[in-house]
């Protein structure tokens, strides 16, 4: 009764969307609807959305079993060693890919090859700047994105054609599907990021500048042919997170 009177007094006696685990379907929700509409004689919430539960290992997470933790302590952790956006959006990244319904199981290692993915998208888009102006929702990639979100909000399908769009891009150096993958990406609340500073990881300007100064005296070392110290270098860098990337136009670097 709590939940109906709530509800009925901050969303409305008609509301959109509710939403809870599967199980609270039985009882909880079907007494909701019984007691709210018989009181109110009107439709209680027009759309039920159950997701499915957080799972730790084998377990469902919770305060009683004693492995509940916060996005919070989430957001801390690894925003000290990925930077405070890549952190928080490679979380969302992990939950999107899978579908709500669905279990999600989470261990360290799922969150960090999420956080691997999503940088993908974001290289992408840092080698091929995005062109001008909104989603194109008559090109394919858009119409099956789209398709695949008004299928009881298929997240995991529209995930896939942001990464068919990606390797395109990679392909073809395409601005205007650049442009595609970034609008789509933004449904979800994904890729606004600026690429360059969200891959390095919101460095401080003074680490900023002294790994750019490693990476000239690396191509210096290069261009002297003094291969070892340049591997030298490279090594320094990696064993601070640091990758580097070379190409025709030169090298550039972002964070592990």
């Amino acid at each position: 009764i709590e939940c109906s009177a709530m509800a009925g007094e901050t969303l409305g006696l008609t509301f959109d969307i509710h939403g809870g685990g599967p199980d609270l379907i039985f009882p909880h929700h079907e007494n909701e609807i019984a007691q709210s509409e018989g009181a109110y004689g009107q439709t209680f919430a027009n759309v039920w959305m159950h997701c499915g539960a957080l799972r730790v290992g084998e377990e469902k997470m919770s305060k009683s079993l004693g492995n509940f933790f916060t996005i919070r302590d989430v957001l801390e952790h690894y925003g000290a060693l990925w930077g405070e956006a890549r952190a928080a959006e490679a979380v969302r990244f992990f939950l999107v890919r899978g579908h709500y319904r669905s279990q999600i199981a989470y261990d360290e290692s799922l969150l960090t090859d999420a956080k691997t993915a999503l940088d993908r998208l974001y290289i992408a888009l840092r080698d091929t700047p995005p062109a001008t102006g909104d989603v194109d929702w008559s090109e394919p990639h858009a119409q099956r994105f789209a398709a695949a979100m008004d299928d009881d909000f298929n997240t995991p399908v529209a995930m896939a054609v942001l990464f068919e769009l990606a390797n395109e891009i990679n392909r073809g150096k395409s601005a205007e599907l650049a442009r595609q993958l970034k609008g789509l990406g933004g449904v979800l609340g994904l890729l606004q990021h600026e690429p360059v500073p969200y891959l390095r990881g919101g460095e401080a300007d003074q680490h900023a500048a002294q790994i750019e100064i490693l990476i000239a005296q690396r191509t210096a070392a290069k261009k002297a042919k003094n291969f070892a110290e340049a591997d030298r270098i490279r090594a320094e860098l990696a064993a601070q997170g640091i990758v580097l990337e070379d190409s025709a136009s030169g090298t550039t670097w972002r964070r592990q």
